[in-house]
């Protein structure tokens, strides 16, 4: 299937499946075009300011209060915030790369929480999760009251087939769904593994760029949404939803994915992360990691991330005596990296491999292992290009506290501090004069 996609982050777009769907001058006339139902998809408060109000009106088929009773679904592995199970260590934490199962799972029995923060039922803080998928969703479609997904593939694509549209991310680009979106994931390479962003709180957006000016970072353009897509489909189907954190599942006797047309500000978008426009020094110094920031859910602060969306892409290095790795750090921000390809430049000695991830809590020390910091302390400062890979962080002004399943796991490392034991001692007192 041809894909085809509206482009700039945030417009309000329009898209019809079938000619003269959508009404002119008016979002429910009396009658809607073709005998569809006109249904208002709201993300923010009617009254929030114009330039924070995010809604579409979709024009569907049935609406969605088509559906059977909604009952108690086993949440699995799936755990949202706050957190009362487990007692958060100021430890460093890393992870070896989760595997896929072989027993059947799709997207959402697959989801695996590594770890939470804030409240859901609070809108504010986040949920970090897997996928590990081996079976498309084709009878079961999903929707998520308690926060927008942002999922990032990491090995395998995605379709997302969801009520505006389709969707299809791979590894190297991020796939972003609405809160309260119907959808449903396919695998259109078999077993597939990523990582889930879900997000509480303010809705992502793009980052002020401050002195940076108006061009650079993540560009508007690039951020890709469906044209409309429907199915008209009935047999014996299964809605799941998430609501303060816990699943339930009702029979639905048709797709619910039947939009015909729809128009708004709010939808699905994908974006490729190869795009990013990298800022960095060309003199001296080595700018804060902010520059990295793709995609932002501010909280009540200015300035203070509900959580940041940061990724440290290809990029040349090409600072005048400088250590150029990250700097070693503690920091009031919480922050939980993955890899989805290559190396991680800080991490030059291994033990940070693609699906795994790490997490370094507020005020834990980290920075390049002992590796790392040799060669970059000896190396030559010629202009040195980073290539052939993608890491990621999600940074939250909130403790992400990891799950007992991510603290019990064998995956999690039993020696990461090892990494930095060969930091010795190069202190050299002066001569006394």
């Amino acid at each position: 299937m041809a894909l085809e996609y509206l482009s700039g982050f945030a417009n309000s777009h329009h898209s019809e499946a079938i000619a003269d769907t959508l009404p002119e001058g008016m979002n429910s006339p009396q009658q809607v075009a073709h005998g569809l139902y006109a249904e208002k998809f709201s993300g923010t408060a009617f009254t929030a300011p114009r330039a924070e109000n995010f809604r579409s009106w979709f024009y569907r088929i049935r609406p969605s209060v088509v559906h059977g009773e909604f009952t108690p679904l086993d949440d699995g592995m799936v755990r949202t915030g706050p957190n009362a199970e487990a007692i958060t260590t100021p430890n460093q934490l890393r992870w070896d790369p989760f595997p896929v199962p072989d027993a059947p799972a799709d997207f959402v029995s697959g989801l695996t929480t590594l770890a939470v923060n804030g409240d859901a039922r609070g809108q504010h803080g986040i949920g970090i999760h897997l996928y590990l998928a081996n079976t498309s969703m084709v009878e079961r479609f999903f929707y998520n009251a308690d926060g927008e997904l942002m999922l990032v593939p990491q090995s395998g694509r995605v379709q997302a087939h969801t009520e505006c549209g389709v969707l299809l991310a791979e590894p190297g680009e991020i796939l972003v769904i609405p809160r309260g979106m119907k959808f449903r994931i396919e695998l259109p390479d078999g077993p597939s593994r990523g990582y889930v962003l879900e997000n509480y709180g303010a809705m992502l957006r793009l980052p002020e760029r401050g002195p940076i000016g108006s061009d650079g970072l993540a560009n508007e353009r690039d951020f890709l949404y469906p044209v409309a897509a429907f199915e008209d489909r009935e047999g014996d189907f299964e809605l799941v939803t998430k609501l303060s954190g816990h699943l339930f599942r009702a029979q639905i006797q048709h797709s619910p994915l039947d939009v015909v047309g729809w128009h708004g500000n709010l939808a699905p978008y994908k974006y490729d992360l190869r795009r990013f426009n990298t800022i960095g020094s060309i003199s001296y110094d080595h700018p804060d990691p902010s520059i990295f920031t793709v995609l932002t859910s501010p909280s009540s602060d200015a300035g203070v991330a509900n959580v940041d969306f940061a990724i440290f892409p290809p990029r040349w290095l090409v600072m005048e005596n400088t250590f150029r790795p990250p700097w070693y750090h503690r920091n009031i921000m919480s922050e939980f990296m993955g890899l989805i390809y290559g190396d991680y430049d800080a991490k030059t000695a291994g033990g940070f491999e693609p699906g795994g991830a790490s997490l370094h809590n507020c005020m834990a020390a980290h920075g390049p292992d002992a590796d790392a910091f040799e060669k970059a302390s000896a190396g030559s400062l010629t202009p040195a290009k980073i290539d052939a890979t993608m890491a990621f962080m999600f940074e939250s002004r909130y403790l992400i506290e990891p799950t007992p399943f991510a603290m019990e796991a064998p995956q999690l490392q039993n020696n990461y501090l090892e990494c930095w034991r060969g930091l010795r001692k190069n202190y050299k007192p002066p001569a006394a004069g």
